[in-house]
């Protein structure tokens, strides 16, 4: 009987092993943006934690290595990236329906996309600054994707997409882009943060956007039940954008509420709303040819 209480454990430990190995074949790699410590991290910050919350979502909180998690296109490949920001009100990532599920969408159309986990400027505790920390993991994450030439995204194909606090961190990279530090010691330094095109869900508010003549081209889309500094804030830029002759797209759904993202609930015209973006990409030419 000894005997087969050990062997009956070991035999299924065997069995599991090539099983192991395909799971953990089959997720997408995660690559921290400063392999050494992000510049200001918090010292004995701990591990990131994760929750499930009550419809499922994994929810990530704790974040003090900030990281992309990156989903090629396994077919053909557009040049296109995207650096997809999930929200959490700077508190803590809705990474699946504002993050994994978009990249998931985005990578079986031919664009590459990469989910950013930033540092959180409002968690309990936190040192963080969202025009400091967080922005800088954004801009850190576009020049990562930029000196990647393996990923194959052309350097005038590279934009972002955000959802809530991440819409509120897009919009801030897409005004606040700089060349890069020629001087840098890393070379990933010496990389642009500018975007080729911006899209901005239900985003947070900012006061200050410095939109003008060299702001990217962004597609826009919130629910007409948002809170009503969320809808009037997304109008704002439309209008702004368009006052300054910028490529600009908004859509606003009726009797939809805050933090729809991508889910297989959703219903109605919002549903299609992924795959507006997609066609918005293909007219504005980012995907098949030249902005």
């Amino acid at each position: 009987m000894r005997f087969k209480n050990v062997i009956a454990p070991l035999v299924f430990s065997l069995l599991c092993v090539p099983l192991a190995h395909a799971a953990t074949a089959t997720q997408p790699p995660k690559l921290f943006l400063w392999p050494d410590g992000a510049p200001g991290a918090m010292a004995n910050g701990g591990e990131e934690t994760v929750r499930i919350a009550e419809q499922g979502d994994h929810v990530v909180s704790n974040v003090h290595r900030p990281s992309l998690t990156v989903y090629l296109p396994k077919t053909r490949h557009s040049g296109l990236a995207v650096v997809v920001v999930p929200g959490g009100g700077h508190r803590e990532l809705w990474t699946d329906h504002e993050g994994h599920n978009i990249a998931r969408f985005l990578s079986e159309r031919g664009i590459a996309a990469f989910v950013l986990e930033y540092r959180l400027a409002r968690a309990p505790g936190s040192t963080y600054t969202i025009e400091g920390d967080a922005l800088n993991d954004l801009k850190r994450a576009i020049r990562t994707v930029r000196s990647r030439k393996e990923w194959s995204a052309d350097a005038k194909k590279i934009g972002v997409i955000g959802f809530s606090a991440g819409g509120q961190l897009a919009a801030l990279a897409a005004t606040r882009a700089d060349a890069g530090d020629p001087a840098a010691s890393d070379p990933i330094d010496r990389a642009a943060s500018t975007l080729g095109f911006a899209s901005l869900v239900y985003p947070g508010t900012w006061p200050d956007l410095k939109i003008g003549a060299d702001t990217p081209p962004m597609f826009l889309l919130c629910g007409g039940d948002d809170r009503p500094e969320v809808v009037a804030g997304i109008t704002n830029i439309y209008l702004k954008l368009r006052e300054s002759k910028v490529a600009a797209e908004l859509h606003l759904y009726d009797h939809v509420a805050h933090g729809f993202g991508l889910r297989t609930t959703l219903t109605g015209p919002v549903a299609n709303w992924p795959q507006q973006f997609v066609d918005w990409l293909n007219a504005s030419k980012f995907v098949e040819g030249t902005p």
